[in-house]
């Protein structure tokens, strides 16, 4: 098995797993390692992600500037449906692993690789979204995941093997939990956070302040978009990721975006996280408050019928699956009057709509008006309810 691989690209973080398994690679496959890191927006030292990378002993490394692609040709469709999964996750780990493992596939075809790999364990989510995704883009790629086939089995066993291969781990404060970050959110699981009925330290969270810490006053602003994709913040164009960054700034420090949930993971287990995504919470509540005034009822309905299925299919790793092409053709086809404006206050965690317009307006003031108007006649609402009533007066006849 080792002498089958000859080159393989890396998913690499820089963090003490995937550092491990570079080395890991070298030794067991005896092959070259491409280190591949995506730059997402997760605030880490790229440069010295490199630098630990290449006295790992990697043979290559790849540091790749894919913010505005994320936010553009993921984050964005993603929000145009409004996903959210199981009420409260709006994505942000989910979103990010199709990205990640399409630009890894591309790489694998330049650096002519057989192979790829990733850091994920074999109990969580993300083996199956990277795994997934390298199947769908090329059917014929080898995978190999480390924590599927190693005798490493803990955070001591790699601490160990990595004082013996000096290893440069990164010497950052530990943690009793683990941590993912990207411009969308930045999660927090296991460790004290296995128990659902302990509370987060205060001290974890690093993208919001605490509602209670968040200013006094309420912070105005406004958000408009085009065809369902926020454009402007406060009539300053932005492009995708810079506009997103700037509505994590604002709701980071008005305390807003923070969700602790107990999850059902696609292999099976429940699972507790806790999320910070601040300007994707305001971003989700704009556009529902833009299309509340812009789609036709039956079509806002059906499409939000869909939400919870093309959420799903995001969290288990299915973006690259024509169910969800097909499911975002039809959402996308939602959005073509979907512009204008919107205005919010942020207040303490809070973030609360104070108005909505657009010139593709189907909201009427004429027609829903509690005054004295000429377009509507209250009477013909009495023929509406008894038709609407006739099958349930039926039932009940039929009941004695």
């Amino acid at each position: 098995m080792s002498e089958s691989v000859k080159k393989v690209v890396l998913a690499y973080s820089g963090g003490l797993d995937t550092s491990v398994i570079l080395k890991w690679l070298m030794e067991t496959y005896g092959c070259d390692v491409v280190a591949f890191s995506a730059d997402i927006g997760q605030r880490d030292d790229m440069s010295l992600v490199k630098a630990n990378a290449l006295r790992t002993g990697a043979a290559k490394v790849y540091i790749d500037d894919l913010k505005e692609p994320f936010v553009r040709d993921y984050v964005f469709p993603a929000f145009r449906a409004n996903a959210i999964y199981e009420g409260q996750y709006l994505l942000g780990t989910s979103i990010a692993r199709p990205l990640i493992a399409k630009r890894q596939v591309e790489i694998a075809a330049l650096e002519e690789a057989d192979a790829v790999s990733h850091g994920a364990t074999g109990k969580g989510n993300d083996q199956v979204r990277f795994e997934l995704s390298y199947l769908a883009l090329n059917p014929h790629i080898r995978i190999i995941a480390p924590w599927r086939e190693w005798d490493l089995q803990s955070r001591t066993a790699l601490m160990a093997f990595a004082a013996k291969h000096s290893i440069p781990v990164p010497t950052t404060r530990a943690k009793p939990y683990s941590m993912d970050g990207n411009l969308l959110h930045v999660s927090y699981e296991g460790g004290i956070l296995e128990d659902p009925w302990s509370a987060p330290p205060a001290e974890m969270f690093t993208f919001t302040v605490s509602p209670q810490e968040a200013p006094d006053a309420s912070e105005v602003v406004e958000i408009a978009f085009e065809h369902g994709d926020p454009v402007a913040i406060d009539g300053q164009g932005h492009s995708p990721a810079a506009l997103l960054a700037e509505l994590n700034r604002l709701g980071g420090r008005n305390g807003i975006g923070r969700v602790d949930l107990v999850e059902n993971r696609f292999v099976g287990m429940k699972s507790r996280g806790v999320y910070e995504t601040p300007g994707g919470t305001i971003l989700r509540a704009a556009h529902m408050a833009l299309e509340s005034i812009t789609l036709d009822r039956e079509v806002l309905h059906l499409r939000d019928s869909l939400v919870p299925k093309y959420a799903e299919l995001i969290y288990n790793g299915f973006w690259f699956a024509p169910e969800r092409e097909l499911l975002q053709t039809m959402i996308d086809e939602t959005q073509r009057n979907v512009s204008g404006t919107v205005r919010l206050s942020l207040y303490k965690g809070n973030c609360t709509i104070l108005g909505r317009k657009s010139e593709k307006s189907l909201y009427r003031v004429d027609f829903a008006t509690f005054e004295d108007d000429d377009v509507y006649s209250q009477k013909d609402a009495e023929g509406f309810i008894r038709l609407n009533a006739l099958r349930l007066r039926i039932r009940k006849l039929m009941a004695g």
